[in-house]
């Protein structure tokens, strides 16, 4: 759900309404299971992020969303299913992502993730990794860490309706992949052209359809998907991902008018 304190600072940083004082109460009992699963293991940090966070999420549709920072990758999994049946009548599902400190150290996509644990992301537990980092601009470098691989992930979606592991999997969850990844770089590519910060992704659709009205519609499909609202069958997949179509003019304006991540 749309954070409606997320924008520019008066320095011109981003800002979010992000803080633990927003976490409904309501989730309070998720957040204690996730407590009691990762701190025996003492992570670095356990984070909460997502409407949660901001307080703008509402049981029982909306996911409880964390990161536990200092655990294998594939920790989390099996918690994070057993959270999911727990607490069904609270949130659609409870999903932890695993990742390191030293995710964080470099350009690009180390330069997102600090600014997603700087302006995003809710201590639980463990060390507060984001807190020696002042607060990040909103600008083009922001924007790029975030969505840089936009042009990877589009290689990618192109590779799997070519191949076999592509045709068995369902039109509809590729499709909802791909309009939500491209949503949010239509996002970052509103943030730089109107001097502005979004991370929504029904903004991005509605304002960069208004920049680029050739792709205006299908940004409002690939929103519908998104959202759930609609199920993408493959012959819109296959328009939208073709030379020229919505995926690729979305690509071709980040490159331009953001940049893409440096890939050696």
């Amino acid at each position: 759900m749309r954070d409606p304190l997320e924008g520019v600072d008066g320095d011109g940083c981003i800002r979010t309404g992000a803080d633990r004082s927003r976490v409904p109460a309501v989730y309070e009992p998720v957040l204690g299971a996730l407590l009691a699963a990762f701190a025996p293991s003492a992570p670095s940090s356990l984070l909460l992020y997502g409407s949660v966070a901001t307080g703008q999420a509402r049981p029982p549709t909306s996911d409880v969303d964390a990161v536990v920072l200092g655990v294998p990758p594939a920790a989390p999994e099996p918690v994070a299913q057993e959270l999911s049946t727990r607490f069904a009548d609270l949130c659609r599902e409870v999903a932890v992502g695993a990742g390191q400190v030293q995710d964080s150290e470099g350009d690009d996509e180390a330069h997102g993730n600090r600014v997603f644990l700087k302006h995003y992301c809710v201590l639980l537990a463990g060390d507060d990794v984001a807190a020696r980092w002042r607060p990040f601009p909103a600008d083009a470098r922001a924007a790029r860490g975030f969505n840089g691989d936009i042009a990877l992930h589009l290689d990618r979606w192109r590779d799997a309706v070519r191949t076999r592991a592509g045709r068995d999997t369902p039109s509809s969850a590729l499709g909802r992949r791909l309009a939500r990844k491209t949503l949010l770089a239509a996002a970052g590519l509103v943030s730089v052209h109107d001097s502005t910060w979004t991370t929504d992704r029904a903004t991005g659709a509605r304002r960069w359809g208004e920049v680029d009205t050739v792709v205006a519609d299908d940004l409002q499909l690939l929103l519908a998907w998104a959202d759930g609202d609609a199920a993408a069958s493959a012959s819109d997949v296959l328009r939208v991902l073709a030379p020229g179509g919505a995926v690729q003019r979305v690509v071709d304006a980040f490159r331009d008018e953001v940049g893409l991540w440096s890939v050696s």
